[in-house]
């Protein structure tokens, strides 16, 4: 008898020891590792959690991956990884890495109508979803995207295909995930709507339009005007124009409208630019299909975003002194303030 008490003692001793090792193994190697700066992994595939785990073990997060997956086991966390960017740092608790493990980053990132792609570029690598050169190496790229759209793409430049809206764009997404997904929506909201003929020139003139217009009721107007001084063989000299060919967003003296040598500079040259000048909306995009018939061949914007029209240079130069008087009162009440 006392023999099987002892049996099962060091039966009992030998399981309490192998349990107690085990979870001495388990409590060790959860351990939060040494403390440090966050840093944003992204896996492009559904991945095992024991994959992901043996990553972030590499890079320092995560002190023993397999002491982690048991772990994740035990307290019942998902044993897989959804595609996706993820936030981690070196020193946090193994609840909290499999807790941001369970759900990728959303970003919502409103790519303005008024940006050309260089700006978009390094707008989206500021918010690090992308390396801005990468992305601008794409953009001049246009064939290798030709198979995911059903619109023609034209060579040398994405400009003006790349549908400004809000998008979920995470950090490290990379730029061809966002410039497919710019274009796709191009395809969507403008292609599927309308299929311009001359896409190119459609979309010249639209996105001067976007430019120029302070107001969403100017659109089409805006766009009318352009084509009456087309038809006429007038310059355009539109400012946005010159600062797309010198890539600056800046105030223009008077000297730059005849000393920059560029074939956007619309003041030294006839007809449209060679291409868009930025992406625009398909607001922009309707008015340039359909401008309004007017006998208006020139506008000025004031500063509360209000376009006056005028239908000879006489008229205009009135207007361009309303507008100086209108910006000089703003002065003076910023200035009292």
């Amino acid at each position: 008898m006392a023999n099987r008490r002892n049996r099962l003692f060091a039966v009992g001793l030998a399981a309490a020891l192998v349990v107690g090792g085990f979870g001495l193994w388990i409590l060790n190697g959860v351990t939060p590792t040494a403390v440090g700066p966050k840093r944003y992994v992204r896996y492009e595939h559904a991945s095992k959690l024991g994959e992901v785990l043996a990553d972030l073990e590499s890079k320092g997060v995560v002190k023993d991956a397999r002491a982690m997956q048991v772990y994740a086991l035990l307290t019942r966390h998902s044993q897989s990884v959804t595609i996706g960017t993820y936030s981690l740092a070196p020193g946090m608790s193994a609840s909290r890495i499999l807790t941001i493990l369970s759900s990728p980053i959303r970003q919502n990132v409103r790519i303005p109508e008024t940006n050309w792609a260089n700006r978009t570029a390094h707008y989206l690598a500021n918010k690090s979803v992308v390396d801005a050169d990468d992305y601008m190496r794409l953009v001049r790229d246009p064939a290798s995207f030709q198979d995911q759209v059903s619109f023609p793409l034209r060579a040398p430049s994405l400009e003006g295909y790349l549908y400004p809206d809000t998008y979920d764009l995470p950090p490290l997404l990379g730029a061809r995930a966002v410039i497919v997904r710019q274009l796709k929506n191009f395809d969507k909201k403008v292609w599927s709507q309308v299929q311009p003929g001359d896409l190119n020139r459609v979309l010249t003139i639209a996105s001067m339009v976007q430019m120029e217009s302070g107001r969403s009721r100017d659109l089409d107007k805006i766009a009318g005007v352009i084509e009456n001084r087309l038809a006429k063989k007038m310059p355009l000299q539109i400012d946005s124009t010159l600062l797309y060919g010198i890539q600056k967003w800046r105030r223009l003296t008077f000297a730059d409208y005849r000393k920059i040598d560029s074939p956007y500079n619309t003041y030294t040259h006839t007809g449209l630019p060679p291409g868009p000048i930025c992406s625009p909306t398909i607001a922009s995009i309707e008015a340039a299909l359909h401008p309004a018939h007017h006998d208006y061949l020139y506008y000025v914007a004031l500063p509360d975003g209000e376009t006056l029209f005028s239908k000879d240079y006489k008229e205009h130069l009135k207007k361009i002194k309303e507008r100086k008087r209108e910006l000089a009162q703003l002065n003076s009440k910023v200035k009292a303030r």
